[in-house]
């Protein structure tokens, strides 16, 4: 940490996983509508409110950071996953195909 403030690469640092957290949270929505369908809102949820929380309770600025943006990127993702649904019935991305139940 000392290594980033002293020559002056924590806001890059910050910026470049900043980047790589909203870069996988892309994905995250897609799958999780795939698979689960907007139902797991609510994992997105509680994720980001456990890293908002977390960010105020962190001391250090760096990851006190990158838990805010963790966490506003969950927050964002549930708004995502019902997006994500009108992208599935417009066509634009593939919809799961109906499971056979076999007895």
């Amino acid at each position: 940490m000392d290594f980033l403030t002293q020559h002056h690469l924590a806001g890059l640092t910050i910026g470049a996983a900043t980047f790589l957290i909203i870069g996988l949270f892309h994905p995250l929505v897609i799958k999780g509508e795939y698979y689960f369908g907007v139902r797991c809102w609510w994992v997105f949820a509680l994720m980001g409110a456990a890293a908002v929380a977390g960010s105020i309770l962190v001391e250090q600025l760096f990851w006190s950071t990158l838990l805010a943006v963790w966490g506003a990127s969950s927050f964002w993702s549930v708004g995502e996953l019902f997006e994500q649904r009108r992208r599935v019935e417009r066509g634009w991305f593939p919809k799961r195909p109906a499971r056979s139940r076999k007895r």
